[in-house]
């Protein structure tokens, strides 16, 4: 966001703890489902990752980098997130996850397809697509607060 930019005098987050708290909450569901489920936290954070480049998220950007590298994903792999399709550092589940993110985020262009969730079929179980879709959505709520609110990007500690 540039600095011509409006934003709120004050973060969401701050002006309604309770939302935000319930929102944290939602998120810590999801992940606990997909503990349950099976699915590896790198793969929830290739989801958020996704969803937050797509979005622009600043701020959601830098935080699930750093999640993604304390569950053992690598800084390269990071960066091929946009081209993941065509590298083949990624396997067939972090595809279609990474790809659901992608149709969850930009649902307002086109519905995820029949076709995605097919071959979404092929690689995870119902509960565990159900799962994946759930993170798309809380991720996404997360960058729209982030940006709403102009949550700001800290610099890293040496």
């Amino acid at each position: 966001m540039s600095e011509n930019t409006p934003r709120l005098a004050s973060y969401l987050d701050k002006q309604l703890p309770g939302a935000y708290q319930a929102l944290n909450a939602y998120a810590e569901q999801v992940n606990a489902a997909a503990d349950r489920a099976g699915i590896p936290r790198t793969t929830l954070e290739l989801v958020n990752y996704r969803a937050s480049q797509i979005n622009g998220c600043a701020f959601c950007l830098d935080l699930h980098h750093r999640r993604a590298l304390s569950y053992g994903e690598t800084e390269q792999r990071l960066s091929l997130i946009p081209v993941y399709e065509e590298v083949e550092l990624f396997n067939e589940a972090e595809k279609v996850a990474l790809e659901l993110a992608e149709q969850i985020t930009r649902m307002s262009v086109e519905h995820p397809t029949p076709e995605l969730f097919a071959r979404a079929r092929q690689v995870y179980t119902e509960e565990q697509i159900s799962v994946l879709c759930m993170a798309g959505i809380g991720i996404n709520a997360f960058n729209r607060l982030s940006i709403l609110s102009g949550h700001p990007v800290r610099k890293a500690r040496s």
